[in-house]
């Protein structure tokens, strides 16, 4: 099986996925029985590349490198569809949380064009996620977005098929790298501030780190989760929402030698008809699935009724391993 490629968006994502194909490509195909040929690389910062017969990805990488791609952006991604004959159109472009833009317009072109469309922007899921599942399933084409949560950590594939017969009733999960490695290094003995300065240093956290410090994106994440384990669409203003911005390094390095761990929970739960959103920080117990997990990495917690409780930790972004969770979409439109 082969998928054609249109790839929107070459920051630092786009171009770990174009690297990996590059890397990788013969390997996958050999592996998997998908051949991926790379027909559109376009980000309105640095033009456009585009051929139907498949591009090199070596090449595109290093005109990348010079910062310039040979053709104008074409914004029109029904037009890049058509013309190039794309099978699977991969998003990677900066988002809008409020509006979805740019990726919502990028899924209703594919989508309408007859191409799968996989993300890893939260944007088009936090505003019309059930619009554009709906959309894929009406024209049988696949809505994939394994990214949009926990990167290339597989949480969204694990609900939806590792679990698949379980009813679920509640996740709790660390869901903002960022937050987790000031809360880590708090208990270390950080300031508040000494800990988000470091943050910044590494690149964990923005000039402007008030979506992670506040609990935005957490709280976006669970909509999507929301969405994905109980099929139920509830908005950003409908989570109960706590930062960590109120503590101080003396709470959280008190609560660690009391041999306690405090973490900025996301949680999801049902209560009767009703889907319960929150996002706080809490100080958890030894035994809590969540409580030894440090620095940036982020893990969830399902409670199932077959199950029992079900844990899955990993990396919660990164340029290649949020690459891999489009890698790993395209490979399931291909398999199946």
């Amino acid at each position: 099986m082969e998928q054609r490629i249109a790839l929107l968006g070459c920051g630092n994502v786009g171009k770990a996925l174009i690297g990996i194909l590059n890397r990788k490509g013969r390997h996958l195909e050999g592996a998997y029985g998908v051949r991926m040929r790379l027909v559109y690389v376009g980000d309105p910062r640095v033009g456009a590349a585009a051929d139907s017969q498949g591009l090199d990805p070596g090449a595109v990488l290093e005109m990348l490198d010079r910062g310039a791609l040979p053709e104008a952006f074409r914004g029109d991604v029904s037009e890049v569809v058509k013309s190039m004959g794309a099978t699977v159109v991969a998003d990677a472009t900066p988002t809008d949380l409020r509006t979805g833009e740019p990726g919502l317009s990028n899924a209703r072109g594919a989508l309408s064009s007859g191409a799968h469309f996989v993300t890893t922007s939260k944007g088009p899921l936090a505003v019309a996620a059930r619009e554009l599942e709906e959309m894929a399933r009406e024209r049988g084409l696949k809505f994939l977005y394994e990214g949009a949560v926990m990167s290339g950590t597989p949480l969204i594939s694990l609900i939806r098929n590792g679990l698949a017969g379980c009813s679920i009733s509640r996740i709790e999960g660390i869901l903002n790298g960022t937050t987790n490695y000031m809360l880590t290094r708090m208990a270390q003995g950080l300031s508040y501030p000494e800990a988000l300065e470091e943050a910044q240093d590494l690149g964990y956290a923005e000039a402007d780190p008030t979506a992670d410090v506040e609990g935005f994106d957490p709280a976006v994440k669970l909509c999507i989760l929301a969405w994905v384990a109980f099929r139920r669409e509830i908005g950003v203003d409908q989570v109960d929402r706590t930062g960590i911005s109120g503590l101080t390094g003396e709470q959280v390095e008190r609560a660690a030698r009391s041999g306690r761990s405090v973490k900025l929970v996301a949680s999801l739960w049902t209560q009767g008809e009703s889907i319960m959103a929150q996002v706080k920080p809490q100080e958890l117990e030894a035994d809590h699935p969540l409580h030894g997990i440090g620095g940036a990495v982020n893990a969830a917690t399902i409670w199932t009724d077959h199950l029992g409780k079900v844990t899955v930790s990993g990396p919660g972004a990164g340029r290649d391993e949020t690459a891999q969770a489009l890698l790993t979409d395209i490979i399931s439109i291909g398999r199946d």
